[in-house]
């Protein structure tokens, strides 16, 4: 049977007469990436601030570690671990000084912390950098120097609040590997993030909160089979072109603006085959040929009526 490493039950917070968490519920295995999704507004920050001892609840059970968070607060901090927004770095100490506040902050040996401390350095690509002020790294390595300090203390669960934010693609990478070489040594890692891909690469399981509601909860796949619509896109040149085409296809959803043409498929290529037959055989040609899948963002505009654009806290 696999072990909880969070587990949440009607949890329940509000601002004054703003109810931000409606009675969610949540359950973590051990060992596994769990992501909480929703647009701006939605919660999860205040989520977040509510396992991780920050905040109190109103309502409902939380239980991160086995430890009630409101009775046993001291218990939880001591198995987490969490990296903010913005990495919490001293810019005035060097790489390396960082990482020895946060030994000397935890109480490790001398002898340990070194270790530690060396270890994390080159776990990390920041050896070469360890002896530079903070304040000369760039946006990804002063990423990687906060996780590192989150992990001097070893912790079992770490929370990561949009740990990708503002990197560029090759940092955003390495830090997903970093995640995965973390999950693999046994860490439970609640992500949230503001990309949907981000998500779908790492999560094992994803929660979407919507008005301080959880509005659907699944592994990936599982949430986007909930959405029908694989369907092949023809763009066409002209509009004469995309009205001839759309009553070749009585199922199909028109863009004028685009001047595409939606037609629903299995995606297979008998399908794809008919439709393209269909077309040469009223002699239209599309200037474009696609199929599409649903994706994350399609989940996410479904269940919520946002963009991913406004994905954030």
């Amino acid at each position: 049977m696999t072990t909880s490493a969070i587990a949440v039950s009607g949890l329940r917070k509000a601002f004054k007469d703003k109810t931000v968490l409606d009675g969610i519920d949540l359950d973590v295995p051990a060992g596994t990436v769990f992501s909480l999704l929703g647009p701006n507004g939605a919660g999860k920050t205040t989520t977040v601030n509510v396992l991780t001892t920050l905040m109190a609840a109103d309502g409902g059970t939380v239980r991160v570690a086995g430890h009630d968070v409101a009775t046993a607060a001291k218990a939880v901090r001591k198995v987490i671990g969490v990296t903010g927004q913005f990495a919490a770095v001293d810019e005035l100490l060097t790489g390396q000084e960082n990482l020895q506040l946060m030994v000397d902050l935890l109480g490790i040996g001398s002898g340990e912390g070194k270790r530690v401390v060396t270890e994390l350095l080159e776990r990390f690509d920041l050896a070469e950098s360890a002896q530079k002020p903070a304040s000369t790294y760039s946006g990804g390595m002063r990423r990687k120097l906060d996780l590192a300090m989150t992990l001097v203390g070893n912790p079992r669960i770490i929370f990561l609040d949009e740990p990708t934010t503002g990197l560029d693609p090759r940092s955003r990478r390495t830090m997903w590997t970093i995640i995965r070489e973390l999950v693999a040594d046994g860490v439970t890692i609640f992500l949230t993030t503001q990309y949907l891909d981000e998500a779908d690469q790492l999560a094992d399981r994803i929660a979407v909160l919507d008005q301080g509601r959880i509005v659907a909860q699944g592994t990936p796949d599982e949430l986007k089979r909930q959405l029908p619509g694989t369907h092949v896109r023809l763009r066409f040149s002209t509009v004469g072109e995309l009205d001839a085409a759309a009553q070749l296809f009585a199922d199909s959803t028109r863009d004028d603006e685009a001047l595409a043409l939606r037609v629903p498929s299995d995606g297979g290529t008998r399908s794809l085959r008919a439709v393209l037959d269909r077309l040469d055989e009223y002699a239209l040609s599309a200037e474009e040929f696609s199929v599409h899948t649903p994706d994350l963002d399609d989940v996410f505009l479904a269940l919520t009526g946002h963009s991913t654009e406004v994905v954030a806290k």
